[in-house]
């Protein structure tokens, strides 16, 4: 069983999103793990923490959302089973280890050439990639270079630290 709560919060509308998640964080010590457009303008934010806090929070974000807009339904969900995971995250971006969200590592792949090091990194997700261009040393991006960098730059940038 996860040792968390799944808090969900549905609005019509992403303005009241974007507002239940500021006040739902603000009120309580949970953390943001998602939001999924359903279609037709609804749209569900995900919050986790201990169970009193997103309580907490999923009441003040619906407060917030019905002030500004559409609040469609609320939800709190007390250690869900472990096959929800998947259904939390849905494109898998972290892992839960005793509770805390930890990013999955990605490593820099072994290459001979640049060209070799370019096929690899072309299948990584932008995501990934900054992930990668965050660990190297002397790459010639900041961190919020390599936030705003696209993919090709990100590759292009990689081989060349790696390289010269």
């Amino acid at each position: 069983m996860i040792e968390y709560a799944l808090g969900m919060i549905e609005t019509r509308g992403l303005v009241a999103a974007i507002e239940a998640a500021d006040a739902a964080c603000k009120a309580a010590n949970v953390k943001l793990v998602g939001k999924e457009y359903i279609g037709g303008g609804y749209v569900t934010i995900k919050i986790i923490g201990e169970v009193a806090a997103v309580k907490a929070a999923v009441d003040a974000g619906a407060a917030a959302a019905q002030r500004v807009g559409e609040l469609v339904s609320v939800h709190v969900i007390p250690r869900p089973i472990d096959d929800l995971e998947m259904l939390i995250y849905p494109e898998k971006p972290y892992q839960i280890a005793g509770g805390k969200l930890q990013a999955d590592p990605v490593d820099l792949p072994e290459a001979k050439s640049p060209d070799e090091l370019r096929s690899y990194l072309e299948n990584f997700s932008v995501m990934q990639l900054r992930s990668i261009a965050r660990r190297i040393e002397d790459i010639e991006l900041t961190g919020r270079e390599i936030s705003k960098a696209t993919k090709e730059e990100l590759i292009e940038k990689i081989i060349k630290a790696k390289f010269g």
